[in-house]
């Protein structure tokens, strides 16, 4: 930025760090008015202070949440969320649990589904149940990376410029219709999910902790969209269906008028500090070399296959190993089983691979194809006993 001229305001003071938001709900939906002009409405309750200088390093965690879960407490924990959140999403267990495998492993969450099957619900259940702070960005293609990172806004009263934090500061985000916003817009969400940062004018600033990313897009329509490159599609840890409900399900739904009130009315039954816990308690669940051998081999096989051009990366092994143990140990166990592997296989690995010969495939028909390979090569790859 130019030198200011006299009168003129002073540069942009660059604080490392970030505000911290304390809320027990936090929702911001992004709009585009008419002539570009947006329209932001928040539900939120936003420290006054703002500017104060916060260093980008992680906070120091409290000695009581940096001693792990233990399995029977992970278990405990478990079921007392998959209760909590299945009275808002009925019916979808799996789901449930894979959502709760993939908050465990530190990872971000893509739903892929048709609209109003509870993508949304899911979100919001899952952030009252930990009673984390809570942004939903409604994506659109006028929206531009400020929108969701923040900036910098020159305050008169104080004379200077201070940062206001974007919706990308709540522990969980909802990225709604994410294949909707540009490439520009999409990138931005890079640093933030690989890094648990973002910098904005030069500043890295810290993200709160712990930090997920539930972006959802529909598959089925594709006119005025932007589909995720490979890159970031890598960065998803999961990548999920919730389906339509059994029809048992769904006429309880229809006749009870569905679960907006039991969603209003959802309590926490855990804390952040519990879950960052979990999360340190995922790291701990042994694996022995046979499994560990499984998944190489699992991989492998992906790199090799000739239904498909591109194979497992690292740090798809890595995710996949990661997202076993947070299964494993949710379910009470300390250790890994090569059906932990075994059951992550297509959630985990089959957004990370590219079908060969896919150029005139319809994406959702490569969906398909890409799962069904998936599937074949982990029932093809024998099984450690």
């Amino acid at each position: 930025m130019p030198a200011p001229g006299p009168g003129g305001p002073p540069r942009p003071q660059h604080y490392l760090g970030h505000t911290a938001v304390h809320v027990r709900t936090l929702a911001h939906t992004f709009m585009r008015g008419g002539r570009g002009s947006l329209a932001l409405s928040c539900q939120a309750v936003i420290p006054a202070d703002v500017s104060a200088p916060l260093k980008a390093l992680p906070r120091e965690i409290p000695a009581e949440e940096a001693q792990p879960l233990t399995p029977q407490e992970a278990l405990r924990l478990a079921r007392s969320l998959e209760a909590n959140v299945a009275r808002a999403l009925r019916g979808k267990a799996e789901v449930i649990e894979l959502a709760l495998a993939a908050l465990g492993a530190n990872g971000h969450l893509l739903l892929e589904d048709v609209p109003g099957v509870g993508k949304t619900t899911l979100a919001h259940a899952l952030a009252r149940s930990l009673d984390l702070s809570f942004a939903r960005i409604q994506f659109t293609s006028d929206l531009l990376p400020g929108d969701i990172t923040g900036v910098s806004v020159y305050e008169q009263r104080s004379g200077q410029f201070v940062f206001k934090s974007g919706p990308l500061f709540a522990n969980l985000v909802l990225a709604d219709e994410i294949n909707r916003t540009t490439p520009r817009t999409q990138s931005c969400l890079l640093e933030a999910m690989a890094e648990r940062q973002v910098t904005v004018d030069g500043t890295p600033r810290a993200l709160p902790s712990p930090f997920l990313v539930l972006a959802t897009q529909n598959p089925h329509e594709h006119s005025g969209t932007y589909p995720l490159p490979e890159s970031q599609l890598d960065r998803f840890l999961l990548r999920l269906s919730v389906g339509y409900p059994e029809a048992g399900v769904e006429r309880e739904l229809l006749l009870g008028g569905g679960t907006e009130e039991e969603l209003h009315d959802l309590r926490p039954v855990a804390t952040a500090g519990d879950l960052r816990r979990l999360q340190a308690a995922v790291s701990e669940v042994r694996v022995a070399d046979e499994v560990a051998d499984y998944v190489l081999a699992i991989v492998a096989a992906t790199r090799s296959s000739r239904f498909l051009s591109l194979g497992v990366s690292p740090r798809g092994a890595l995710s996949l190993m990661r997202a076993a143990q947070a299964r494993a140990l949710l379910r009470g166990r300390d250790y890994l089983e090569p059906d932990d592997v075994k059951a992550l296989c297509i959630p985990c690995l089959a957004h990370r691979v590219v079908l060969a010969g896919h150029g005139g495939i319809r994406p959702g028909l490569e969906r398909e194809a890409t799962e069904r390979a998936i599937r074949e090569i982990a029932e093809q790859v024998p099984v450690p006993v």
